[in-house]
C-alpha cells in the first residue's frame, strides 16, 4: 500500500519539503510523517499542516495529489522508492537524486533533475528551465540516470551535464547543451538559438522537422545511420516514451563542434532528403 499525501495548502508562499524522500519514510510511523518539517516560506511547520497523510510508506510508493505547483524539492535526494505526482509540481523535482523513480502526471517547473546522479524522471507534461542542469557556480549539471518530458522544455537543457540521457518530446529553449561535458540529449520537436554551445564532449539529437542554426564553430562531418540513435530510441520506447518509428531508419547529419572548448561534441539532425 502507498502513502497517500493529498495536498491542502492554500497559499501563494512557496513550499519546500526538500528531504521528505520514500526511504526516510519507509520505517516511520504516520504520525512520525505528519512532523516531518518543510518550509511555509522561511517558517518551519509540520508536513500535515499542507498534507493530509494516510496510508503505508513501508513498500517505499508516495502518490501526490492536488495542485502542487507551488511545492517544491519534492524528490530532491531520494536514493530508492517510487514517487507518483498526479498534478502539476514545483521547482527542484528530484534535485541531486541518486535512485529510485518520479512520475509526474502534470506539468514541473525549472530544474528537473538539477545535478541527479542515478534513477529515472518522467514528466507526462511541459517542463520549465534548466532541466538535468548544474545550479549556478557548480561545475556539473547531471551525472547520470534518465529525463523524459513528454511535452515542451524551457532554456538551458543539460547545461554543464556529465552524464545521462535527457529526452524532450516537445520543442526546447534556447542553449540546449550549453557547456555539455558528456551526456546525450534528444530534443524531438522545435529548438531555439545556440544549440551546443560550448559543448566539450556528448551527444545532441535534435530531430525537429526545422533545424536550428549552428554556431559557427561547428563543422559537417557525415551523413549515416548510427547504431546508438536506434538503440536510444528502442530504450526510449520501452519505457513508454513517444517515438517517432520513422527515426530508427532515418540517416542523420553530424556536425563536430564546439571548437571554441573541446571540440569532441557531436550534433545529429534527421537528414532531409534531397
Amino acid at each position: 500500500m502507498a502513502l497517500s499525501l493529498a495536498y491542502h495548502g492554500v497559499t501563494s508562499v512557496p513550499v519546500e519539503i526538500e528531504g521528505f524522500t520514500p526511504d526516510w519514510a519507509c520505517d516511520k510511523s504516520l504520525a512520525e510523517i505528519e512532523r516531518f518539517e518543510i518550509f511555509h516560506g522561511n517558517c518551519k511547520i509540520p508536513l500535515a499542516e499542507m498534507f493530509a497523510v494516510k496510508g503505508d510508506a513501508s513498500d517505499k510508493r508516495f502518490d501526490f495529489e492536488g495542485d502542487l505547483a507551488g511545492v517544491h524539492w519534492i524528490g530532491a535526494q531520494m536514493a530508492s522508492g517510487q514517487i507518483h505526482i498526479h498534478g502539476p509540481a514545483g521547482r527542484h523535482i528530484g534535485s541531486e537524486m541518486t535512485g529510485g523513480e518520479i512520475h509526474v502526471y502534470g506539468d514541473a517547473k525549472g530544474w528537473v533533475g538539477a545535478e541527479m546522479k542515478r534513477g529515472l524522471i518522467h514528466v507526462k507534461g511541459n517542463a520549465g528551465h534548466l532541466v538535468g542542469s548544474s545550479y549556478r557556480g557548480s561545475a556539473k549539471g547531471m551525472t547520470g540516470g534518465t529525463i523524459l518530458v513528454d511535452g515542451n522544455a524551457g532554456n538551458e537543457v543539460g547545461c554543464t551535464m556529465r552524464r545521462g540521457l535527457i529526452a524532450i518530446g516537445g520543442a526546447a529553449g534556447d542553449m540546449v547543451g550549453f557547456n555539455m561535458i558528456a551526456g546525450t540529449v534528444l530534443v524531438f520537436g522545435e529548438c531555439g538559438i545556440r544549440p551546443g554551445a560550448g559543448m566539450r564532449r556528448g551527444t545532441l539529437g535534435l530531430f525537429g522537422p526545422n533545424p536550428p542554426q549552428l554556431l559557427p564553430t561547428f563543422r559537417y562531418a557525415s551523413t549515416y545511420q548510427p547504431q546508438m540513435v536506434r538503440l536510444i530510441l528502442r530504450r526510449l520506447r520501452d519505457q513508454g516514451f513517444g517515438v517517432d518509428e520513422s527515426l530508427l531508419s532515418a540517416e542523420f547529419d553530424l556536425f563536430h563542434g564546439d571548437l571554441v572548448a573541446l571540440g569532441k561534441g557531436e550534433v545529429l539532425f534527421r537528414h532531409a532528403a534531397a
